[in-house]
């Protein structure tokens, strides 16, 4: 890998500022000061310094959000902000994407990559990656849905869902719920309820394939996932 490349793909700066850095003698590998922007070294076995700062090298990052209302899942919109313009400038060099959709009043969890296959694996239905919500619906909730979910509700298009687990915490005019499904229509978890004459009036994701939102991440705030969370993503198959 270049070096100009490697010092990009850590933030150090963009091209031009790393040009200058090299130029300047600021930046070494194994030591020994570097100057040419085309030199190639490799990544994983040589240290690079930047003013005597060890740089470690990330391909891919990982990333948890706990998304607000009012911000769409998207890396660009003309009218609204997206989630992108929350990412902190620490991890904006990775140039990283929502992982599937939330509804823009749907707030809780979402990850944030640059690891497009993993992406794909964690959003495609034939990997049944489990996803659960917590909502509250106008309307009771009864047995009787839990077993059309069950079944595999059909919606208003004819589609029909891939059985889900309906949890009923409370049931009542207003009920409370929890709702685990292993794909992501448009809109699904609201048109689910919508078929069975009942209305989503708010809708929270808890976990996205064994990834549970950390209750101390405040909305509009991310981290970077654990080794551990990141393990788990990867064992989805």
């Amino acid at each position: 890998m270049r070096i100009d490349k490697f010092l990009c793909d850590c933030g150090i700066g963009t091209r031009k500022e790393v040009k200058a850095l090299l130029k300047s003698g600021s930046i070494s590998v194994n030591g020994k000061a570097v100057r040419d922007a085309a030199l190639h070294i490799d990544e994983k076995r040589d240290l690079v310094c930047a003013n005597g700062e060890v740089l470690i090298y990330q391909k891919y990052i990982y990333l948890m959000l706990n998304k607000p209302a009012g911000v769409v899942s998207a890396t660009y919109d003309n009218h609204l902000p997206t989630v992108i313009d929350l990412v902190e400038d620490a991890y904006k060099h990775f140039e990283v994407f929502p992982v599937g959709r939330l509804d823009i009043d749907t707030t809780g969890l979402l990850l944030l990559t640059n690891d497009g296959q993993l992406a794909h694996k964690m959003i495609s239905p034939k990997h049944r990656v489990a996803k659960t919500y917590s909502a509250h619906i106008a309307g009771t909730v009864t047995q009787a849905d839990a077993d059309i979910f069950a079944k595999g509700v059909t919606l208003d298009d004819g589609y029909v869902c891939m059985p889900g687990d309906l949890h009923i915490i409370n049931s009542g005019t207003e009920s409370d719920i929890e709702l685990t499904i292993y794909e992501g229509k448009f809109h699904q978890v609201k048109r689910m309820f919508e078929a069975v004459g009942k209305k989503v009036l708010t809708l929270k994701r808890l976990s996205m394939g064994g990834i549970c939102l950390d209750s101390a991440l405040e909305e509009g705030k991310m981290r970077p996932l654990t080794e551990k969370e990141i393990q788990l993503l990867q064992k989805i198959q």
